[in-house]
Parts: structure tokens; C-alpha cells; sequence
């Protein structure tokens, strides 16, 4: 069974070269269906030109805007509402795809998510989360990573309980994929 990914095909410096070899890799390399989400008609013609005719779970969804590193976030997330973040992340909200990347600006990229996707209650900043390999194979998520640089109080508070929720689901999904790698060697 492939995982639905959306990838932001418009958010690198080099897009959309960058994220067509991406998600080529990736699809070649992992059970994924990658969704380009982007400008179709310039996505189709350059993914066309990289896959020479191999058959890959890659799907091209479009969106008429991108948002630049240089824009500001607010800015950007009011005026851009058809930008490849919103769409990407539309599609997380519609469950149409299990997660959102991009490499774009980061700020609009965290705006966007928590206008689109919400909050978890009780937390009033979004925070990055990620998955950190660890030379025990125990999972750590690493939560923030720089996204709020004047936190209080109470905000750290939030951030540790959403940690904590993070890292209990990061251990459940660790261990089942491991039992799983097991059972099949």
C-alpha cells in the first residue's frame, strides 16, 4: 500500500527542477505516491521530460500561486489563496494525503499550516516537529526547531505537552514498524 504524500513543488530556489527529481527518487526508492502540487502545465512538461515514459505513483494537482522565500508570511497567506501551500495542506485537511512538504518559506509554510489545519487545543504557537534518528534506534522527536524564538512561559509549557504526545505516537508507529521489519526476515 503506498503513503499519499503532497510535496510543495514550487518551494525550493531551484523549483520546480529540485522536487521532480525528488519525488522521482523517492517513488523509485519508497512505498509513495507523490503529489506534485504546483503550476500543472509547467510540472507536467517537466516531469514528462525526467520520467521517459517510466510508470511512477506521481500526481500533479494545481495551484496558480507560490509563495517566495523574500514575502512576508501574513502577507502572503492572506492575499495567496491558491498558493501550493494552501493546496498541499487543504489536502492533509480533506485526508486526501497523509503529510505536506516543502522547502519553501517557512514562516508562511507554519501560518498556512495553522490556518488550514488548526491548532491542537490548548496550543496557542504551531511548532516543527521531527523524527531525529538516534544511535540507540529509540525514537526522539524534535519539537520547534527555532520556529519560536520569543516563547514564554506557558508557551514552552504547550510545547512540552505537545512533545510528549508526539513522541508517545512517534514510539507506537517505531515499534510497530519494527516488529513488522521483523516478521518479514
Amino acid at each position: 500500500m503506498l503513503i499519499d504524500i503532497a510535496l510543495d513543488a514550487v518551494g525550493t530556489d531551484k523549483a520546480p527542477e529540485a522536487e521532480i527529481r525528488g519525488a522521482i527518487l523517492a517513488c523509485r526508492a519508497l512505498p509513495v505516491r507523490v503529489h506534485l502540487v504546483g503550476p500543472e502545465a509547467e510540472l507536467r512538461d517537466l516531469l514528462d521530460e525526467h520520467l521517459d515514459n517510466e510508470d511512477l505513483p506521481i500526481v500533479i494537482h494545481h495551484a496558480s500561486e507560490r509563495i517566495g522565500m523574500e514575502e512576508k508570511a501574513a502577507h502572503a497567506v492572506r492575499t495567496k489563496k491558491d498558493s501550493s501551500m494552501r493546496v498541499g495542506l487543504k489536502m492533509v485537511r480533506e485526508g486526501a494525503v497523509a503529510g505536506f512538504v516543502t522547502a519553501g518559506n517557512t514562516g508562511a509554510a507554519m501560518a498556512t499550516a495553522k490556518m488550514v489545519l488548526g491548532a491542537l487545543p490548548g496550543v496557542d504557537r504551531p511548532a516543527l516537529a521531527t523524527p531525529m534518528p538516534s544511535s540507540t534506534g529509540n525514537p526522539c522527536v524534535l519539537l520547534d526547531v527555532g520556529a519560536n524564538v520569543d516563547c514564554k512561559p506557558h508557551n514552552l509549557e504547550q510545547l512540552l505537552a505537545a512533545c510528549s504526545r508526539s513522541t508517545h505516537r512517534a514510539s507506537v508507529c517505531c515499534r510497530s514498524a519494527r516488529k513488522r521489519a521483523r516478521a518479514t526476515t
